[in-house]
């Protein structure tokens, strides 16, 4: 018997309570992460600038931004309460066995328009279930989303959007989960269907295929159906970022503005595309709002990232998770103590376990995170560390305190509160560092 047979024979035991279990892991959660929210509130009511901030945030935008980031995080705390009960409530009221029921019911009275083979296929009644999961998710998450975009985001001059564009939005995503969301998961579960037990493998290579492809069509398919790419006209920021791509061998393809200010005035820039062939973009509201050199540098940054091979680590890391869940998967695919848990009794349907597994990994996959936020702050110093080489480091630290000026944000943050949910350092902590790297290259070149 293998490690993972002995491992799924101790886990499916009838005096196991998977229900209580997973009730257990979410109260868990849901404590925790709201006092790790409390802990940041008590930073956020505190009225002076770190020590390092001070010559560079006046009193006023500060204050501005304290006050942006505590009503965020009232925001945070409300939909944490409000994500819990929907969560316990799906478990205590067993929604999970009526929406599967009712995705066969509708199936049946679909009867006349779908084909004959779709009454029995169980690939087709699990579609048909996650599309009535899907339809009760966004309903009930639209009041919350309005909120925070025309309410919470309105109040502090953010929100760019409008009620109709919001509407679209919101149609556009649920009609590409249907069109290449469902058709993928169709994928995944034929996989299974097909290969038993034996199909980590043949999942995983499916889903890096789907990975690459998504890269690929992304800005000709799906990004131009929420923003407009606009090439980056001729002149000296285009000749900057030219130079400073040439200059540091990234394959740059093409170079992209995007209309984000018809949605927020926040401020961003990203690359992405294959390893041969990289696309940069930046919003509109960062050209509006930095000088060629200040746009030049945080670009300086991201390169930095490429070129520490930062993504490539993390896509290893992220197929080597991927990897491990369908493994651990395996272990509950088959429990039937879990399935009775949640009252499937007679039938074990793969979407199913898959969800359930999800909501019992949860632990172990925010430990992960944790990790992941450290390995994240580490690239994100090295990559600032990257562009001091580069000679930008007063360029990049004016940049860095411009994006926080301009997107309210907190310029402090509570140490555990950061650790779990941070993917980058706070902005004291990156100035202080970029400054320390600056002497050092200084020292060096003399």
């Amino acid at each position: 018997m293998s490690l993972i047979q002995s491992f799924a024979a101790a886990i499916d035991q009838p005096s196991i309570n998977w229900k209580n279990i997973i009730l257990g892991f979410t109260t868990f959660q849901f404590l925790f992460e709201t006092y790790l929210t409390y802990r940041q509130y008590k930073v956020l009511q505190k009225d002076e600038l770190p020590p390092t901030l001070k010559n560079e945030i006046d009193n006023e935008t500060f204050k501005k931004s304290q006050d942006y980031s505590r009503a965020k995080a009232k925001f945070s705390i409300f939909n944490q309460v409000f994500s819990y009960i929907q969560n316990v409530s799906f478990i205590a009221l067993d929604l999970l066995p009526k929406l599967w029921s009712f995705g066969k019911t509708l199936l049946t009275k679909s009867s006349g328009f779908l084909p004959a083979f779709t009454q029995s296929s169980i690939i087709v009644h699990s579609l048909s279930f996650l599309f009535l999961l899907q339809i009760i998710s966004t309903v009930i998450s639209l009041p919350i989303s309005y909120y925070q975009t025309f309410v919470l985001e309105e109040k502090y001059g953010f929100n760019k959007s409008t009620i109709s564009l919001w509407i679209g939005d919101t149609i556009k995503s649920i009609v590409l989960t249907v069109l290449l969301g469902f058709p993928i998961l169709a994928g995944f579960l034929k996989i299974i269907d097909y290969f038993g037990d034996n199909f980590i493998f043949y999942v995983w290579v499916f889903l890096m295929s789907v990975q690459v492809i998504a890269i690929a069509i992304y800005p000709t398919v799906i990004q131009p159906l929420f923003n407009k790419l606009t090439p980056l006209e001729e002149g000296e920021l285009k000749t900057s970022i030219e130079n400073l791509a040439s200059k540091n061998k990234f394959p740059l393809s093409k170079l992209y503005v995007i209309d984000g200010s018809k949605r927020s005035s926040h401020s961003n820039a990203y690359f992405y595309g294959l390893p041969w062939s990289k696309q940069i973009v930046i919003y509109d509201t960062l050209i509006n709002t930095s000088t060629t050199s200040e746009t030049t540098a945080v670009l300086a940054h991201e390169i930095g990232h490429w070129a520490l091979s930062h993504t490539s680590k993390t896509l290893v890391i992220a197929q080597a998770h991927i990897l491990f869940i369908f493994t651990l998967f395996t272990g509950f695919i088959h429990n039937t103590s879990l399935f009775e848990s949640f009252g499937f009794f007679g039938q074990q349907p793969v979407i199913i376990g898959f969800l359930l597994f999800n909501d019992i990994l949860q632990p172990l996959d925010n430990i992960l995170t944790f990790f992941m936020n450290l390995l994240s702050r580490k690239h994100e110093y090295e990559a600032d560390e990257y562009a001091v080489k580069l000679g930008y480091s007063k360029e990049l630290s004016k940049s860095l305190v411009n994006l926080n000026i301009k997107n309210l944000s907190s310029p402090d943050a509570d140490w555990l509160y950061s650790s779990y949910h941070y993917s980058h350092p706070i902005l004291a902590e990156r100035l202080d560092a970029i400054n320390k790297k600056a002497a050092i290259y200084e020292v060096k070149e003399k």
